[in-house]
């Protein structure tokens, strides 16, 4: 008798929450298009020992590393590749140009080859560059005082919505190590600890 193989399915990608949880996005305040992958993750009730009451526990919130795959409303195609979600940030920048072409002999070499055109992607985009005179380095930017979409970006995954959870106010502050880390990541605290 064969054996029934088991394994996964060629072509099937998974878009399924993790269990006991969703994913949720956090917007932006001072640039309102971003928006930051977190995963709520629901917590069992707390029974009391003596007494048997369960307290409900307030869910979790940690950042999303999945990308798009565990959000049942995104559309994955390996093909196309994953949304570009900071091309917007770039371009409304204005100190960047797209060139026409790439600049390596053996990427051109590869692009001009017929015999690869099955394995090809369709979501190859045209290589940027800074302005003449233009700097596009974050650390250029917050030298500036610009607080750019990427820096209030990983101030809002840092703090992982801390700010709404109210049983943390319980937590062991933790050992700094000298280091001057505020209670809550800010945009700006971003900007000047690049900067």
């Amino acid at each position: 008798m064969k054996k029934k193989d088991t394994a996964p399915q060629d072509n099937v990608i998974s878009t399924t929450p993790f269990p006991s949880s969703k994913k949720i996005y956090v917007p932006g305040r001072i640039h309102p298009q971003i928006n930051v992958a977190m995963r709520e993750i629901e917590l069992s009730d707390t029974t009391d020992s003596m007494t048997r009451k369960k307290t409900p526990n307030q869910s979790v919130t940690v950042y999303d590393t999945s990308g798009p795959y565990t959000d049942p409303s995104k559309e994955i195609n390996v093909h196309n590749g994953i949304e570009p979600i900071r091309e917007q940030w770039i371009m409304d920048r204005g100190d960047v140009e797209e060139l026409d072409g790439f600049s390596s002999k053996y990427c051109n070499e590869r692009l001009n080859d017929p015999s690869l055109d099955h394995l090809r992607f369709g979501h190859i985009r045209k290589p940027k560059r800074a302005k003449k005179g233009k700097n596009v380095s974050q650390m250029y930017y917050a030298k500036q005082g610009i607080i750019t979409p990427e820096m209030e970006y990983v101030a809002i995954r840092e703090n992982q919505k801390i700010q709404e959870a109210k049983r943390l106010s319980k937590q062991h502050p933790g050992q700094d190590f000298g280091a001057n880390i505020p209670n809550e990541i800010t945009p700006e605290f971003v900007r000047d600890e690049i900067a």
